[in-house]
């Protein structure tokens, strides 16, 4: 089966007995066993039919058997990087998610080291792993700067300094990106982006083809409660249901936006891969079958006022989902990563991340238009550019 029949078809058969073609929502916390008879179900923290369908699907959509379903992409992060012994040496690419960040600062207090480089940067990437290490933390394109690291290269190098591959593929999602075909060990979502993609339902997973792995996982699973429950497991398959349906009008509507704001005078350099002068172009256009529907920008006045007057675009972290979302990195996703850090990333006051969702084109652009000349003319002798 193709990608788009596997969307909708793996782990959504009918149901035995009653042939309902959505399957019901098993929200069962026990199930009844007779003592001698080893049990197919024992515990819903274990075990649960509505998220085996959705590990299913997710398993096939990059063809590979197994995926574990977490309560969110946080916990699922947690989950990889939980066997990590004490000395640990794990690199990871150096403009990631906030959050992810946070989870690092976890790890660092139980004797983990966590190396941060520009993995979009082949001469930063064979030079961080000459020396040996456990894990590679790959995000692709980056949040929020939108670089583009070379899987096949990283997992090649990685693999040689005896790391395991994991990329966190969130911002791309499986429609445009499938990290296990160029190298990746593991493939990292927050569901509760473009897979779920309606805003309602939280959610993570890992996909990969280690049984081993596969065992690891759900015990720790189990072990630590981090498990998501029935109904939001429906409600992630529902939404993925639809997935590249989706993400073809956001990448049209996130070229869209591209294109207005490279003509504005308000605007600086815009991040997204799809650009001619993007130093990752080529490499997104080789690994990608699209450059996403996340980009930023640098807003040449007031950011936060910039969120107040405009309409369609909603003030909110996230991404990926229907909606069109507007978020400034210093101020929400990335508030608790250090400034300094920040101002080394790019990552400014004036850094303003945008997520299209499925609204008409021209409204987004009409909405976008007005809001973005601020109460003054911008400096005339600023320079217009293309960022990465």
């Amino acid at each position: 089966m193709r990608f788009d029949t596997r969307l909708v078809r793996l782990g959504q058969e009918p149901e035995p007995g009653t042939g309902d073609v959505v399957p019901p929502i098993h929200v069962a916390a026990t199930y009844e066993r007779r003592v001698q008879d080893p049990p197919r179900y024992f515990y819903g923290r274990g075990e649960n039919p509505t998220r085996e369908g959705l590990e299913r699907c997710l398993a096939g959509l990059e063809e590979v058997r197994f995926a574990t379903a977490f309560a969110s992409g946080q916990a699922a992060g947690m989950a990889a990087l939980s066997a990590l012994p004490r000395g640990a040496r794990v690199v990871a690419s150096d403009d990631v998610y906030g959050g992810t960040r946070a989870l690092f600062g976890l790890l660092e207090r139980q004797g983990v080291r966590v190396e941060h480089a520009d993995l979009s940067d082949p001469a930063v990437v064979a030079a961080v792993f000459a020396e040996p290490a456990a894990m590679a933390w790959v995000e692709t394109p980056t949040n929020p700067m939108l670089r583009i690291a070379d899987l096949a290269d990283v997992a090649e190098r990685a693999h040689e300094a005896g790391a395991l591959v994991l990329v966190d593929n969130t911002f791309a999602g499986p429609a445009l990106q499938q990290p296990l075909r160029h190298g990746a060990d593991v493939t990292l979502y927050s569901t509760t982006k473009s897979i779920a993609g309606h805003s309602d339902a939280l959610g993570g997973a890992l996909v990969h083809d280690d049984e081993r792995l596969h065992r690891e996982l759900t015990a720790y699973r189990a072990a630590a409660g981090a498990v998501p429950s029935p109904f939001d497991c429906f409600l992630v398959h529902r939404g993925l249901r639809t997935l590249s349906l989706r993400t073809e009008r956001q990448v049209a509507n996130a070229a869209r936006i591209v294109a207005l704001l490279r003509e504005s005078p308000y605007v600086g350099a815009v991040h997204y891969p799809g650009l001619p002068g993007h130093p990752g172009r080529r490499v997104a256009a080789r690994q990608m079958a699209a450059p996403g529907a996340v980009l930023s920008f640098e807003y040449l006045d007031d950011a936060e006022k910039l969120m107040d007057r405009v309409r369609l675009f909603t003030c909110a972290v996230s991404l990926g989902g229907v909606l069109s979302l507007m978020e400034v990195p210093a101020l929400m996703t990335h508030a608790g990563v250090a400034p300094d850090v920040r101002r080394a990333l790019g990552i400014t006051s004036r850094l303003v991340r945008v997520s299209a969702g499925i609204e008409d084109p021209a409204d987004l652009a009409a909405d976008l238009t007005a809001a973005l000349p601020p109460d003054a003319d911008p400096d005339p002798d600023r320079d217009h550019e293309e960022g990465e």
